[in-house]
């Protein structure tokens, strides 16, 4: 603030700026308001170091006998009589009460001008903003995202708005782009798809974020690789394993929740297809254009990392999807320990079926035929609700897209509910109008999940109170 509270209230007194002051003073008001808010953990502080003051005030008089304490009040009392005598009480009693309450906000705002310098010296954002969004942020639900590429990084980025309790299991299956070059000529796990998660879950507004995601246009052997997948596969190799790059990276981009990979193990993706042919490779099965009537990896039955498992045992909701079926989602479910722990949660679980179907992988795809393919791929049923895109994109995104053999995934309903699952529409699109791409929309996506897991919590504890 470039002003305290005392003399801003001298001015409206005066009555000096009477246009401009009265709208500054009521954005005082409401800013020292939101200090009064439950659960910011400021006021009870600030009780007990009253309380503090007035035990060691109590402790002092003790010590000593109370007698400079007794000639004290003595004398305070005599300079209140003299005072009441020239100026009644019932005037000089809320004059001294107003200049005493003055001196205190002018205190506690000239302290808190000096925190909020060092903590937040842009300005750009009041601190108490800052703590009312940190503190709601961390009572949010623990939520667990499964999946891979860009689809996942687009839930992320909409979930963070709403909870700081976020875990994203990725898949370490990408064999293709800069994540495979470094994993043929280095040896590290791929790092392309936790990359796109940590940007995702970062603050937006940071350099070290559009640092992470930028990719090389020129120079030997750096083309097309991207300087946040070089500095993970460098931190893998410092810190001695991809978890532990994560981790340090998350601090560097002060992620909101945290980024974990399905497994550590070199899990190489192979798939089945209907005219006999086996492909190996996350980025052949796309290329082979076959329909996949089955899917593993090798090794197969890779073990899971123990943290990604210790979420899911923890978590309140859980989501898995939007993401290419075979080579985003499916891959993290081919590890036994992450599929076995969401089939034993009995928490909000949904799936956020793709909205358009993809040639290499899900071509003539309904919604149940998804469904399907996650249930064959895992034994067990891991979802008890799908979200499902409304409305049908435009005339000309379906003529951009019917050129790629790609068209809408038509939902099923019938078949879904034979299935044993609940439906859940809604207008979730985002439709590039120059370029005609689609796209799940982050904030629309995040806030129907978030409300869909309200409704199901209600109705869980509705039935329990029944039962």
């Amino acid at each position: 603030m470039s002003i305290g509270l005392f003399k801003q209230a001298l001015l409206f007194l005066s009555n000096e700026s009477r246009s401009r002051t009265p709208e500054r003073f009521n954005r005082r008001f409401n800013r020292w308001f939101k200090w009064l808010a439950p659960g910011l953990l400021v006021k009870r502080w600030l009780l007990i170091s009253a309380g503090g003051v007035l035990l060691t005030t109590l402790g002092l008089a003790i010590w000593v006998k109370l007698t400079p304490i007794n000639r004290l009040i003595q004398l305070v009392n005599d300079v209140l009589e003299k005072i009441t005598t020239i100026v009644p009480n019932y005037i000089s009693g809320p004059l001294v009460i107003g200049g005493g309450l003055l001196l205190i906000f002018w205190g506690h705002t000239r302290s808190l001008n000096s925190i909020t310098e060092v903590l937040k010296p842009s300005g750009d954002e009041e601190l108490i903003d800052v703590l009312l969004t940190h503190r709601k942020l961390n009572r949010g639900p623990k939520i667990v995202a499964i999946g891979g590429g860009t689809g996942l990084s687009t839930l992320l980025r909409g979930l963070k708005a709403y909870s700081a309790n976020i875990t994203a299991i990725v898949t370490v299956a990408d064999d293709g782009g800069s994540s495979g070059r470094l994993r043929r000529e280095i040896g590290v796990l791929p790092p392309g798809d936790i990359r796109n998660c940590l940007t995702a879950l970062a603050d937006e507004e940071k350099l070290l974020t559009e640092l992470f995601r930028y990719r090389f246009s020129a120079g030997d052997g750096l083309v097309g690789h991207s300087f946040g997948n070089l500095f993970l596969t460098a931190m893998s190799e410092i810190t001695g394993d991809l978890e532990r790059a994560i981790a340090a990276s998350s601090k560097v981009l002060a992620v909101r929740g945290r980024v974990l990979p399905a497994t550590l193990s070199d899990v190489r993706l192979w798939a089945q297809l209907e005219d006999g042919r086996r492909v190996e490779g996350e980025s052949h099965i796309t290329e082979a254009m076959g329909k996949i009537v089955k899917i593993g990896c090798i090794p197969a039955n890779p073990p899971a990392l123990p943290k990604a498992v210790q979420a899911i045992k923890e978590a309140d909701y859980i989501i898995i999807g939007p993401g290419s079926l075979y080579t985003s989602i499916i891959p993290n479910l081919l590890v036994p320990e992450i599929a076995d722990a969401i089939a034993q949660r009995k928490v909000p679980r949904i799936y956020v079926c793709n909205m358009m179907t993809q040639p290499g992988e899900t071509q003539g795809y309904t919604v149940s035929d998804h469904i399907n393919a996650i249930d064959k791929a895992c034994g067990k049923k891991l979802f008890n609700a799908v979200l499902v895109q409304r409305k049908i994109p435009s005339a000309k995104a379906l003529i951009r897209y019917a050129q790629e053999d790609s068209h809408p995934v038509y939902l099923d309903r019938e078949a879904i509910n034979l299935l044993g699952r609940r439906i859940v529409l809604s207008n979730i699109i985002y439709e590039d109008e120059k370029t005609g791409l689609v796209r799940h929309d982050s904030a629309r996506l995040a806030r129907v999940l978030l409300r869909w897991y309200s409704r199901a919590q209600s109705e869980s504890i509705m039935g329990f109170h029944k039962l």
